[in-house]
């Protein structure tokens, strides 16, 4: 049942923006390295760019896995699954770049995310599709989406810029991962926008 598809059609938009949450996979080169897979979930945080292109917003957290993959070799796949309606899983495989706080496409890029713009955002991941693929998602149960977790937002949002980015210098894998690659520049780039 699975198809691959050259471009991030009409169809396929819609089904993305009506997930309420993604997975993102990366890994770095070493075969002793750790693979990371992270859900992500805050509403309006992706966007699809163009038919071959999304970003999402890259919020705090105590680690910069993703980040620190995609500075090193840029590989990254998105998975959306439906959790209701007719079943199907679809991914994107491609390269991803961070584009951080103190870049000058961060303003342009950062509007294309309206509201969901909030503190704690730290970099926008943009990513090129250079594979887009479905499969059945037969076994992929039924749940229901209740609310958003408002936790994240309402903590960062009782920071100052500056707390935040004190913040990410005091978690040990923000500036270096797990593996020991550069993650999140440090000190956090003062936001341009």
């Amino acid at each position: 049942m699975g198809k691959v598809y050259a471009r991030i059609d009409d169809r396929l938009r819609s089904f993305i923006e009506a997930q309420k949450v993604f997975f993102v996979a990366s890994a770095p080169l070493s075969g002793s390295g750790h693979v990371n897979i992270s859900p992500k979930g805050r509403a309006g945080s992706l966007a699809v760019l163009g038919e071959d292109e999304l970003a999402y917003l890259d919020f705090g957290g105590s680690h910069a896995e993703t980040l620190a993959h995609l500075r090193e070799n840029g590989r990254i796949a998105l998975m959306w699954c439906a959790f209701e309606g007719p079943p199907k899983v679809l991914r994107v495989h491609g390269r991803g770049e961070p584009v951080f706080r103190d870049d000058p496409r961060w303003a342009e890029l950062v509007r294309r995310f309206g509201d969901a713009d909030a503190p704690g955002l730290r970099a926008i991941v943009v990513v090129r599709a250079e594979r887009i693929s479905d499969s059945c998602g037969f076994a992929v149960p039924f749940m229901d989406y209740r609310e958003e977790r408002t936790l994240h937002a309402d903590h960062f949002g009782r920071k100052t810029d500056e707390e935040f980015a004190a913040y990410c210098e005091s978690k040990e894998h923000n500036g270096i991962s797990i593996d020991g690659l550069p993650a999140l520049p440090l000190p956090l780039p003062a936001r341009t926008s």
